[in-house]
């Protein structure tokens, strides 16, 4: 059975197991200040954080630019992955995007991340094109966009 996620608003407080998350997922990873940085309301930027079992799981955040929202970050932390957390982030920040009248979504993500592409295009994004040594490794990105009907 699978346990219930709820996603809300990352705040400060929630930086340090967000921290967790992002040192598991990524090998170059984001620092506090930047974190921070982002939630200063400076940015025009949205985090969320999914938690489930009593602890946050995962989180995602946009920058919204105009009518468009840019995603910044996903991260799922490991022993939640393949329970719908991914998924159910995307979904909740896409829909609270487009309540504040955001039409299109991209986001950049690199080409050997097969999990997070099948994740993306399950919840509408369509590759249009490749960001050519996108990465800190010199990995290419492809670049993904979901424009609302």
């Amino acid at each position: 059975m699978r346990k219930e996620i709820e996603i809300r608003r990352m705040t400060r407080e929630d930086i340090d197991e967000v921290l967790i998350i992002e040192n598991l997922c990524f090998d170059d990873p984001w620092s506090r200040e930047a974190f921070e940085g982002e939630l200063s309301g400076i940015n025009p930027c949205v985090y969320f954080v999914a938690v489930s079992e009593g602890r946050i799981c995962g989180y995602m955040g946009i920058w919204h630019i105009f009518d468009e929202g840019h995603v910044t970050n996903v991260a799922v932390h490991p022993d939640f992955r393949n329970r719908g957390t991914g998924k159910a982030l995307v979904d909740a920040v896409m829909a609270d995007g487009i309540s504040k009248g955001l039409t299109a979504f991209t986001l950049e993500v690199r080409k050997s991340n097969e999990t997070a592409i099948r994740l993306y295009k399950k919840c509408g994004f369509e590759s249009v094109g490749i960001r050519k040594r996108y990465y800190n490794n010199n990995e290419d990105a492809l670049i993904m966009w979901s424009r609302i009907q």
